[in-house]
Formats: C-alpha cells, structure tokens, sequence
C-alpha cells in the first residue's frame, strides 16, 4: 500500500518531469491537493452498492418503469487517467420492491468514481442494480465525453460515446425497450 507521502513525492516528480519547480509558491502545496482530489475522485473503490441499495428498500405494488435521467457524472479513463463527462439515464421496472432514488445516482457515482472505461461503467451500474433489487428488467444508457479523446489524441472535441446495458425485460420486450428510449431519447448531447 502507498502511503499518502510516497504519493506526495510521486506528484513532486511529476511536476519536475513536465519541466516545473515542484518548490514553486503556487505548487508548494499542489501534491497535497492532488492527492485529496484523488481520494475523493477515486473514492468509489471503498464504497459498495449492496450496502448503499440495501439501506432504501421499500415493498411496493408498483411494477411501472422508474426511470431517473440525466444522473451527471464524472470519471477518469483508465488508459490516461482523463476525465469522462457524462450522463447516466436508469431504469428499473420493480418486482415488489422499490429503491430510494437517491440510490441510484448512488450507484452511478460508486462505479464512476474508479478508473473506467465506459463500456465496463454502464455494465457495473446494471449489474448492481438487477443483483440487489431484484427488478423485472434494469436498463442503464451513458452518454459521455473523454477527454483523452479530446485533449489529446484524435482531437474530436464534443464527440460522444454512447453506451447502453439491459436485463431483462428491457432486453426481451421491444415495447418496454422503446418506452425507455422515448424517455431519454431528448436527454443526449446535443
């Protein structure tokens, strides 16, 4: 394990190997802040969403679509360590069981918050979610920026990336599928 001064002294040679003076007025405290930046934007890593899913729980009749769009998220690549910007739109249809939905874009930012790519994000955020409430279908679409696309690169600036994940009866019956894209469909970047 890494301690919190040998990743300090990681980003002081970081900075020194761009061609700064890591003893610099405004970079004194820079490896300080990068650190704390990391463990607050890393911080997924030490949370789980069985526990955070668990905690809101409600027996409900309900079996319509609960969708919550344009849950704002923000990652970093794994390849670069870039940021990704996006948007997360959800759906569950329950099966006895609702979540709080507060949880939800919970869950978004438990995975969001680790090295990712956006593939792998999209699948971890329907996975949890069909796991641990059980529903009758869960569907998850990303729409995002990477800035390892734009800041370097290839260079396209605002291209998107579009993902989706779906479990069952999203991935089974074309009507239900359809209803949660004519929800979200005015959601994308534009």
């Amino acid at each position: 394990m890494v301690t919190k001064e040998e990743f300090e002294e990681s980003i002081k040679k970081v900075l020194e190997y761009v061609g700064e003076d890591s003893s610099r007025e405004g970079l004194i405290d820079t490896p300080s802040r990068v650190r704390k930046a990391y463990e607050f934007m890393c911080g997924g890593y030490n949370q789980d969403p069985k526990e955070i899913l668990q905690k809101a729980l409600f027996t409900s009749t309900n079996d319509e679509m609960v969708v919550v769009k344009d849950i704002e998220f923000y990652s970093q690549c794994e390849h670069h360590m870039l940021p990704i910007i996006g948007k997360a739109h959800v759906a569950y249809i329950p099966d006895g069981k609702v979540v709080g939905l507060s949880k939800i874009p919970r869950v978004v930012d438990v995975f969001a918050r680790r090295l990712q790519i956006q593939e792998q994000l999209t699948e971890q955020i329907c996975d949890a979610l069909n796991d641990h409430l059980k529903p009758k279908g869960v569907a998850v679409i990303i729409d995002a920026r990477h800035m390892c696309m734009e800041m370097r690169g290839v260079q396209k600036i605002n291209s998107t990336t579009v993902t989706s994940a779906l479990r069952g009866l999203f991935k089974t019956n074309k009507t239900t599928k359809d209803e949660f894209l004519s929800i979200v469909k005015n959601s994308f970047h534009k």
